[in-house]
């Protein structure tokens, strides 16, 4: 993966990325670096690769996957300067893997498409989702019956929700869900019959903590948000988390000394409408970006 000299890197473990086979599980951990525009001239070291363990705590560069699956070299239909924050899910025997494709014309981001049959070879397809302003995250959920997207769009201050009119080509702009300055990687989940939405800023040092009955809301903050106040490396989301063994994990993207340097999980172990708990689950992180671009 690419990430040198202050580069940001490491996002999305996607629940969706655990396919059960005879050895145990087989858990596909998308490493990626993504746009800093103080650093444009990085762009080019940017890519995805898929990871493999026996469960989320314990991954590796996976062995039966040519590394990094996806660059920016993949991108046919626009001139890309690099890949970034993918996530993953299954539709019958196929992959669906939606991550953020930077412009070389303009910087901005949009979303782009690949597939796989196996979660391992992957064949870009196009892109799914542009607006006049920057995408990234593309946060997928399933929610009654219906596929629904999240990207980030915090230049526009907001966390908006699209919905598949036509999966996995056709996204439209389905709601505002919240209007906040600044918002970075809204990540929301499904847990106990409650929706939990995780969001940070862009200092990279506070995360804010939601919750709803329905995906779309109303949403309400956390009592105890922000849940996490002046700590660059456990703020920001990495990626939606995790139900493993009856455990909840939360991944976070470690911002220091610069942003994207590795991933830390952390365990949740209470969380309700009056109450939130976590504790980090190793003292090192357990993924740090291998420069490789």
């Amino acid at each position: 993966m690419a990430m040198l000299q202050g580069i940001r890197t490491l996002r999305a473990i996607s629940s969706s990325m655990f396919r059960c086979v005879a050895m145990g599980w087989a858990a596909f951990l998308q490493i990626l670096t993504h746009r800093d525009s103080a650093s444009l001239n990085y762009n080019k070291q940017w890519a995805i690769a898929i990871y493999s363990g026996d469960s989320p705590l314990r991954i590796v560069p996976s062995p039966a996957a040519d590394n990094p699956v996806l660059t920016a070299r993949d991108v046919t239909d626009v001139r890309a300067s690099s890949v970034a924050d993918p996530f993953m899910i299954r539709r019958g025997q196929q992959w669906y893997m939606f991550f953020e494709v930077i412009r070389e014309d303009n910087g901005l981001g949009e979303i782009g498409l690949a597939t796989s049959c196996d979660g391992l070879a992957w064949q870009y397809q196009q892109i799914v989702l542009s607006e006049s302003f920057h995408l990234s995250y593309p946060l997928i959920c399933e929610w009654n019956g219906e596929l629904y997207m999240i990207p980030e769009t915090s230049w526009k201050n907001s966390v908006r929700l699209y919905k598949a009119a036509e999966f996995p080509y056709g996204w439209t702009f389905h709601k505002l869900l919240m209007t906040l300055e600044g918002t970075t990687d809204a990540t929301p989940f499904l847990y106990r019959d409650t929706w939990w939405l995780f969001a940070s800023v862009p200092s990279h040092d506070i995360l804010r903590l939601f919750c709803s009955h329905d995906l779309t809301g109303p949403w309400q903050e956390h009592p105890r948000s922000p849940i996490i106040k002046g700590n660059r490396r456990a703020a920001r989301p990495g990626g939606r988390p995790v139900i493993f063994d009856n455990r909840v994990f939360r991944f976070a993207q470690d911002a220091f000394p610069t942003y994207g340097t590795a991933l830390r999980v952390f365990e949740i172990l209470e969380i309700s409408h009056t109450t939130y708990k976590e504790r980090e689950v190793y003292s090192q992180p357990i993924v740090r970006g291998t420069g490789k671009g």
